[in-house]
């Protein structure tokens, strides 16, 4: 059963790769007057980095209190000197589980701060999949990664504040750092600012562990015409596959946009092992090929859309903390749906079922191997289960 409690009076724009995302965001963070919260798995050292990073510090210097959350493994990369120039400027840094030992693994270790969320003077707020990193992998790629935000304004705000705050003051304890905890919190803004019913969910590891999984399962078992989802990283567990087919066999035209470069290999690979019982049930799968696909959205029967941080994987689902805004208003679904066909028309290339089913067994037993390396890993590391029969019968 669903938890999101959806609200309505809102205004969701949403926006388009880092080409409007980080525009946004640096207006929003030079027009601060109290108080920003920004939250990022990747904070990268580079053109988009410190175009952030000097909004952040003009904030701070003209008395605005700034909070920056990193992640520990996500943003290892930045380097100290980088770090100390915000916090000497006033901008308040904490990193969410530090990594310094990256060969021991650890079952903690997984549990990353995958969100990507923004609140500015607890009026506006940006939420979605992108990072704080340009949006070209290469200096020489042609075609940005492929990734969506959103811009949010009216009663959703509550919501989206009292998580930001909340897992501030977490991590804020944790670091021996309770100065850095207001004591007096801002009013949210949450006045109508349109006609958007829209709802936020987080997933944690303690009361939210399961609630974006279960909206998308919702959502999915009373799908009535059609399914779109793109999903960077696509390892769905037993109810998820069984879900989907279940819908694409009752006559929904179910869709997924996945990655087809190869970021990270072995997940490439398992992936890869779900294709044929999906194609087999009648789902449609594309692959993103004009560059890297970040994106995870989703659209079903044209009027429920999701845009957040959370991917289709255990990972996502099981282990990191993830945000994902589930909007129910049609304008914003075909936005969103038009944008998806798009790629999918002019970018991408249809999996052939016949194609797939004459691969060599060498390549279908890749897969396999690749799929149940992921889940044993996770099944020893204590999450989840075996995954004996866990794709094979539908």
């Amino acid at each position: 059963m669903s938890k999101a409690t959806y609200v309505g009076g809102n205004a969701i724009r949403l926006l388009h790769n880092g080409r409007e995302y980080f525009p946004a965001l640096e207006r929003a963070i030079d027009s601060a007057q109290y108080e920003i919260h920004l939250e990022t798995y990747i904070f990268a050292d580079d053109l988009t980095g410190r175009t952030i990073s000097s909004a952040l510090i003009r904030a701070a210097q003209r008395g605005v209190s700034v909070h920056l959350l990193m992640d520990g493994f996500g943003s290892y990369k930045l380097s100290n000197s980088f770090i100390q120039s915000m916090l000497d400027a006033g901008v308040k840094i904490l990193i969410y589980r530090r990594e310094v030992f990256f060969f021991r693994l650890r079952r903690h270790r997984l549990r990353r701060m995958h969100r990507k969320l923004a609140v500015i003077d607890a009026r506006i707020a940006f939420a979605g999949g992108i990072n704080i990193i340009d949006d070209y992998t290469q200096p020489f790629d042609q075609v940005p990664r492929f990734d969506f935000a959103i811009l949010i304004e009216g009663p959703l705000l509550k919501k989206i504040y009292a998580s930001v705050q909340r897992l501030w003051s977490i991590v804020a304890w944790a670091h021996f750092k309770k100065r850095w905890i207001r004591s007096v919190k801002l009013s949210p803004a949450v006045k109508r600012k349109g006609d958007q019913l829209a709802g936020f969910l987080i997933r944690d590891n303690f009361r939210h562990r399961h609630d974006i999984e279960r909206e998308y399962l919702e959502a999915i078992d009373t799908a009535q015409n059609e399914i779109i989802i793109a999903s960077a990283y696509f390892l769905p567990g037993r109810h998820f596959c069984d879900a989907l087919n279940k819908a694409a066999r009752r006559g929904v035209k179910v869709k997924l946009l996945l990655q087809g470069k190869v970021e990270y290999r072995l997940q490439h690979y398992a992936t890869h092992a779900l294709y044929g019982k999906l194609l087999d049930a009648g789902i449609r799968i594309y692959e993103y090929a004009q560059g890297f696909l970040h994106a995870k959205v989703a659209v079903i029967d044209r009027y429920w859309a999701t845009v957040g941080s959370s991917n289709i994987d255990p990972f996502s689902l099981m282990l990191a903390r993830e945000a994902n805004v589930v909007i129910k208003d049609r304008d914003f679904a075909d936005q969103l749906r038009s944008s998806l066909m798009r790629a999918v028309a002019k970018q991408s290339l249809l999996v052939a079922r016949t194609s797939w089913q004459s691969r060599s067994w060498f390549y279908h037993a890749v897969n396999w191997l690749s799929y149940y390396i992921i889940y044993y890993a996770q099944s020893i590391l204590g999450y989840g289960h075996k995954p004996a029969k866990h794709h094979i019968a539908v």
